[in-house]
């Protein structure tokens, strides 16, 4: 069975296929959910909305905490890390983890930086010795064969490879190096773009990467029953 995990990182509330204004990574996430559990109904599906409900940021007393070992942490700091421990533990449990991140002031939204600072956990999904040979921090998760799927939106366009917009573009490198870091890279992507144009070009950016969700879908369970 897979679990696959999904995050919406959006402040806008509904889908855009169905809301005035609605968010359209929410439109994305969970089409992609739909027609994943219409092909593998046997699916669990984890869901985090951190774009309504954000994780705390990080303080100074959370690094505290993170780096006592954990047979030595007082109540304090499991409480301090209690937020974190849930987050690490859903990301331990799913195979699949689909991630819708707008772009918001080219990078991602502040409540998926607080997602991904608090599971970037030493002890827990990297490892850190001063003492190792080489690079003392390695990925944790790196035989865990996990995929991530990252669904985007912006406002204006060319931010893919090779676009005008592309150096402006830091949401897909910042999420796609933070998952590296603790070993998750297999990674695939798609976006919506225009919106702020409100035209025939957001809509046809909504269609194009509605396909290619329904591609990736196609694609990632064919993968998943070959496994």
């Amino acid at each position: 069975m897979t679990t696959l995990l999904q995050i919406d990182a959006s402040a806008r509330p509904g889908s855009s296929d169905g809301v005035s204004h609605g968010s359209h990574t929410r439109r994305l996430t969970a089409r992609f959910v739909r027609q994943w559990t219409a092909l593998r109904p046997d699916t669990e599906v984890i869901y985090r909305d951190v774009g309504h409900e954000p994780p705390p940021p990080v303080t100074g007393r959370w690094i505290h905490a993170a780096f006592t070992p954990e047979h030595a942490r007082e109540a304090w700091m499991r409480e301090e890390l209690r937020v974190s421990d849930t987050l690490v533990d859903e990301l331990m449990r799913a195979d699949l983890i689909i991630a819708g991140v707008p772009m918001y002031n080219f990078g991602p939204p502040a409540p998926f930086k607080a997602y991904i600072d608090n599971i970037v956990r030493v002890g827990r999904t990297f490892g850190f010795d001063r003492s190792r040979d080489g690079a003392p921090y390695w990925p944790l998760l790196a035989d865990c064969a996990k995929r991530l799927v990252i669904l985007s939106s912006r406002g204006d366009h060319g931010y893919r490879q090779g676009g005008h917009n592309a150096n402006r573009n830091h949401v897909e490198t910042s999420v796609e190096t933070a998952f590296a870091y603790i070993g998750v890279t297999d990674v695939c992507s798609a976006a919506i773009e225009y919106d702020e144009f409100a035209d025939d070009r957001l809509a046809e950016s909504i269609r194009q990467a509605e396909h290619a969700v329904d591609e990736l879908v196609s694609m990632l369970a064919a993968d998943t029953r070959r496994r």
